[in-house]
């Protein structure tokens, strides 16, 4: 994939970054020592299994949790503060929708949230929503159901997405309109961090695949780069799935 990054300024601030984020669950190390840095323009994926610790550090960058030491960053502001929030959109794995609401007062009121949210019109667009607007949410498919979770992740207009493994259980058509989607939102400039098992998914839409394996970064690069690391895929047991 050709790199849509933008050079940061030298005195921006990045969109996200973390510094030497460790993150600690009683025993367990699910993060260790990560650092991690996402410019301008760019979509970059977490690359690992189930375990590798790909949920934590998406749940530090949101401010949901604290890291147990290290520094977590979103434009240079702390990811916890209501000033960082309303720059970042997100679409989790889990996400508890009301069924009974239809798909336009779902994005009104996800829209209400935000002090510059996009036009409604601009969200069924990008989403790829058109014909849906009045339909229940719980009378969606699997796949319709995706892209209205991923038009509440955008409405806000956010500088930052947040996707959290976001084609689990999609088949390869809704997979791929998924990913359309995706790279219409990377074109407008903002930035991306996307965590999958797929390797599939991060080689047709990332900038730079980093492979997280029990909390460490054990690669980073290119897709093809990684792709042609066969012996750290295989020790980090990814999933290859086309």
């Amino acid at each position: 994939m050709r790199s849509t990054a933008i050079p940061l300024h030298p005195n921006a601030q990045p969109p996200a970054q973390f510094r030497a984020i460790r993150k600690q669950f009683d025993a367990v190390d699910a993060l260790r020592g990560v650092d991690l840095t996402i410019r301008p323009g760019e979509l970059v994926a977490l690359l690992g299994a189930n375990g590798a610790g790909k949920t934590t550090a998406v749940r530090i960058l949101l401010g949901l949790i604290a890291p147990t030491s290290g520094e977590a960053r979103v434009f240079g502001g702390n990811p916890r503060d209501a000033a960082s929030r309303t720059r970042v959109g997100a679409m989790l794995q889990i996400a508890r929708v009301p069924e009974t609401l239809r798909v336009r007062e779902h994005i009104e009121l996800f829209s209400s949230y935000y002090p510059t949210p996009m036009p409604l019109a601009e969200v069924i667009e990008a989403a790829g929503l058109h014909g849906l607007e009045n339909r229940l949410y719980g009378q969606l498919s699997g796949g319709q159901q995706k892209r209205v979770l991923f038009a509440l992740a955008i409405c806000g207009n956010p500088d930052v997405l947040v996707l959290d493994e976001p084609t689990t259980g999609l088949d390869v058509e809704s997979r791929r309109a998924l990913w359309k989607q995706i790279r219409a939102f990377i074109a407008r400039g903002r930035s991306v961090l996307l965590t999958t098992h797929y390797l599939a998914e991060a080689e047709a839409l990332a900038d730079r695949v980093i492979v997280l394996h029990r909390g460490v970064i054990v690669a980073e690069g290119t897709p093809q780069q990684i792709k042609g690391d066969s012996a750290t895929l295989e020790d980090a047991f990814i999933e290859m799935v086309s």
